[in-house]
Formats: structure tokens, sequence, C-alpha cells
């Protein structure tokens, strides 16, 4: 199945892509939106290029760090379950439907992003679950449990988000496969599992080692 409004995005760049349903076979039974398995590659003229530079197409595809920590949610629902839960730059929205399925009394999906959050949209509605969506963080008002985040950090400007995480919920989980030696108290390391961007990207063994940190209160 194809979604014709996010194929209309990508082809703004790569005019032979597509948006289509994938079967993650990680245990999760999620299906999500992204980029065909068989995009085309190939070296983008430099306009091309640059207009993907400026504005990435991160939501069609499910980067290892969202694959990880979906399934780490659905394993252990207590995490989220009953509770009021917010999903940090959720790109496809992977992470918050994983938590909505694991019973979350309710799911923000916040990401700046505008065709992140449709792609969300999208993929909660393939899902069957229902979120919220805000795209700022800062608008997000009421009490908040537990801030689950994935694939983030890969842009150092991005790690002042960690105390400001810390300081707005009583609980966060991060997955990350990019940051070595990570030491971030109180964030303390409580998994660690193998992933793999689908579609594949064939990224190296090192951004395929993904581990999951915690700072709890």
């Amino acid at each position: 199945m194809i979604s014709t409004t996010l194929t209309d995005v990508v082809h703004e760049i790569l005019p032979t892509a597509r948006i289509e349903t994938l079967d993650l076979n990680n245990g999760t039974g999620i299906q999500l939106y992204l980029m065909n398995e068989d995009y085309p590659q190939d070296r983008l003229p430099q306009e091309a290029a640059l207009k993907l530079m400026e504005q990435p197409y991160y939501w069609a595809f499910c980067w290892a760090s969202g694959l990880v920590l979906s399934q780490y949610i659905l394993s252990n629902p207590e995490l989220v379950a009953g509770k009021r839960v917010v999903d940090f730059g959720c790109g496809s929205g992977v992470v918050a439907i994983a938590a909505a399925k694991a019973g979350a009394r309710e799911v923000v999906a916040c990401d700046i992003d505008p065709v992140a959050m449709q792609a969300t949209y999208e993929n909660a509605q393939l899902n069957q679950v229902c979120l919220t969506y805000s795209d700022n963080f800062d608008n997000i008002e009421g009490h908040v449990d537990i801030i689950i985040v994935a694939d983030v950090l890969y842009d150092r400007d991005n790690f002042p988000w960690l105390a400001r995480f810390a300081e707005r919920a009583n609980d966060v989980l991060i997955a990350d496969s990019r940051v070595k030696n990570f030491d971030f108290p109180p964030y303390q390391q409580v998994d660690r599992r193998e992933g793999c961007t689908m579609p594949d990207l064939d990224e190296s063994a090192e951004f395929r080692d993904v581990r999951i940190y915690r700072a709890s209160f």
C-alpha cells in the first residue's frame, strides 16, 4: 500500500521513489509507511542533493534506534502503561506507536518537521492507534510521566536536551547508536541490542549497535 501524500513529498527530489508500507519484522507487529526498499540511490544532481541536505527525509526511514526502542517498550510495557508519554523527535512515529500499543494513557508525538507529523499521523492510522500531536516541545502542557527519544543525538547541538528531558519528566528513555562513551549522569545504560535501519542503508556495524539509557527519579 502506498501513501500518495508522502510519496508526493519525496517526488519533489526523488521522482522515482515512493512511500509504501513495510513490516518491521521485529516482533512488534508494527507497519510503517517508509521509503521503498529499492529506492533510487544513484548520485543526485547538485540542486537535488542540496535540497535533501536542507530538509532530510528522516521520517521516511525507521532508524535502528527507533526500531530497537519500539521493541524494548513492547517487551517492557510497564514502562509506559497507563502513563502520559512524550515521543520527542518522533520522525516516523514508530516509538510513539509502540508506546500506544503498550497501553500508554496518552502519547504526544512531537516533531518540528510538519511532514514528520503527517507521516506519524498516517502511521498511527495504519496501526490503529490514537496519538496526540505537538510541533513544539515547550508547548506541551501538564504533567509528563516519561519522555522517549530515539536517534536525536547524531547532532552534538542536541546534547543540552538531555538535561531538559530530565527536568521535564520523572522518567526518560534514550536510544542511540551514534554517541560513543556516553557519559551523561543521571542516565544509565539499561539495555543493548542490534538494530538495522529500514529500509537497510547498509550502515557499518557500529551504527547497528543500539544502546538504551534511562534516567528515572
